[in-house]
């Protein structure tokens, strides 16, 4: 079977006109439409900045002073029957990319490749699962397509190197703010008993126990949760109930920062409390936040701007 084709339109618009040419648009029969719109973007992260520290500059450019609507045909005579409908006396200039249906679907996942992380660790996207893996490396497969992390960003590798330092056969993890479940998954590769992940956003629950799938590791070890562990005492509380040898969390510095309150409650005597995603100016609020409630920093890491600090209790 011929692989399809699609034409993708775009039509670059204002912001005053954009309901005018959505309107256009959907009484001529176009309902699946795609906005890009600066204004909407730049009020997105304003009322979400408490996840990030950083974002992207590369990404800010490219939708600056965007007013954009896309939607999509199939290359073929009904298509472009259907696009001459659709902009019949629309009165906005409009262009149009061909796309392969791969192209569309899939085209990110060239920009994933098997990653050595450390000594021992090899994220394999999954799809090429079938690939080699180099001689004394363990496999951490992993679905990019998903969401969260994959394991490319700085602050995420530099965790998964704590994570292969200190983990330890037999005992358990915590991960806070997990994701995609990379770093309990990985612990669990690399021998921890059970690992329990918790995340804000319950759409992290079903990916990470389908990234652990991948890795044939099953509820039996390994459990998601969703909840906000600063806010919620009784989760907080649940969570205290077992002393875990290592406890994660790869966020960012606003977060981590009262997350430390709650971390002595849930850390092993002798265990290690690993944190990263902290842009370097604001490490050292979190090391004293850290410092006053009870934890002491024993190592620091650093890579492109990016933080991860290791600390104990005591």
């Amino acid at each position: 079977m011929d692989e399809m084709k699609w034409l993708e339109i775009a039509v670059n618009t204002a912001p005053d006109k954009l309901d005018e040419v959505t309107a256009r648009l959907t009484a001529a029969g176009m309902d699946g439409l795609v906005i890009e719109d600066e204004g909407d973007f730049l009020q997105f992260l304003e009322q979400n900045r408490k996840y990030w520290d950083y974002v992207d500059q590369e990404l800010l450019d490219r939708m600056k002073g965007v007013t954009r609507v896309k939607f999509y045909v199939t290359d073929d005579e009904d298509g472009r029957a259907q696009l001459e409908r659709y902009t019949r006396g629309l009165g906005w200039e409009y262009t149009v990319t061909p796309l392969a249906d791969n192209d569309w679907a899939y085209s990110w996942q060239k920009y994933y490749k098997p990653l050595a992380i450390g000594q021992r660790l090899y994220v394999v996207p999954e799809w090429q699962r079938e690939e080699p893996v180099p001689q004394g490396r363990s496999p951490l497969y992993l679905n990019p397509g998903l969401t969260f992390g994959t394991g490319s960003h700085a602050s995420t590798q530099l965790c998964l190197e704590g994570v292969e330092e200190h983990t330890a056969a037999g005992r358990p993890v915590l991960d806070l703010g997990c994701g995609s479940g990379i770093l309990s998954i990985a612990a669990l590769c690399l021998g921890a008993s059970t690992a329990v992940a918790v995340d804000i956003d319950p759409k992290a629950v079903d990916v990470a126990y389908e990234n652990a799938a991948l890795n044939g590791i099953g509820k039996d070890r390994y459990t998601v949760l969703a909840g906000d562990v600063i806010s919620d005492a009784s989760l907080a509380a649940e969570l205290a109930q077992e002393k875990y040898h290592l406890v994660l969390a790869n966020i960012v510095a606003d977060v981590i920062i009262p997350l430390s309150l709650r971390v002595p409650q849930m850390l092993a005597e002798d265990g290690v409390f690993l944190c990263s995603g902290i842009i370097d100016t604001r490490a050292h609020e979190v090391e004293a936040a850290l410092k006053k409630n009870g934890l002491t920093v024993t190592r620091k890491r650093e890579k492109n701007g990016w933080v991860a600090l290791e600390a104990k209790l005591g």
